[in-house]
């Protein structure tokens, strides 16, 4: 994790990377969807750059933090990321197979929490990350287990829905014709 600068607990970005990316393999891909070459980079690593150029804390999780589990899922991720900053002031989870998520983006849904418990970023009308939980979630989130990832969570507190013009916050990739229109889309226009 990224040290916090100051003494006050900060919202944390929570960075899943412990997915088994079946989606990515069936496909037809022979790589692991985080590490799929993307102009130049690893997939994890457009989304890393992004979180560190937005200044906020973050923390990984990856799979070896839940390998002990039998059937880990993005619930059981979450979990782990919250309860390894616990003091935070909030968390935005944000799953590492979203290469063009934009750092303004990142900083507009923390921004957000500060008067919203749940903020869901959305893209001309679709939903998108990182979904955003204010302090009073952590003891929910620690909870989760699972595939549903914070479903259930953001149902239950009713999400703010935050319009956003980054088309990256809703472009998984989760294929490789996803990973493919990533490419394109991050190719120096002429």
């Amino acid at each position: 994790m990224q040290p916090v600068s100051s003494d006050a607990p900060s919202v944390v970005v929570i960075i899943l990377a412990a997915g088994r990316g079946e989606r990515f393999k069936a496909s037809g891909a022979q790589v692991d969807k985080l590490n799929a070459p993307l102009a130049g980079l690893r997939v994890r690593d457009h989304v890393l750059r992004s979180v560190q150029a937005s200044g906020l804390p973050w923390h990984i999780v990856e799979r070896e933090h839940t390998q002990h589990l039998a059937q880990p899922g993005m619930g059981d991720s979450i979990a782990c990321g919250v309860a390894a900053t616990a003091d935070a002031r909030g968390w935005l989870i944000l799953p590492a197979d979203l290469p063009l998520v934009q750092p303004a983006t990142l900083l507009a849904v923390a921004q957000a929490l500060k008067t919203h418990a749940v903020v869901v970023p959305c893209y001309q009308g679709d939903k998108g990350h990182p979904v955003g939980f204010d302090a009073s979630c952590g003891a929910a989130l620690q909870a989760l287990q699972g595939d549903g990832g914070a479903r259930s969570l953001v149902a239950q507190r009713g999400a703010w829905r935050l319009d956003v013009t980054d088309r990256g916050c809703v472009l998984d990739v989760d294929t490789l014709d996803a990973l493919a229109q990533a490419e394109v889309l991050l190719r120096p226009q002429h």
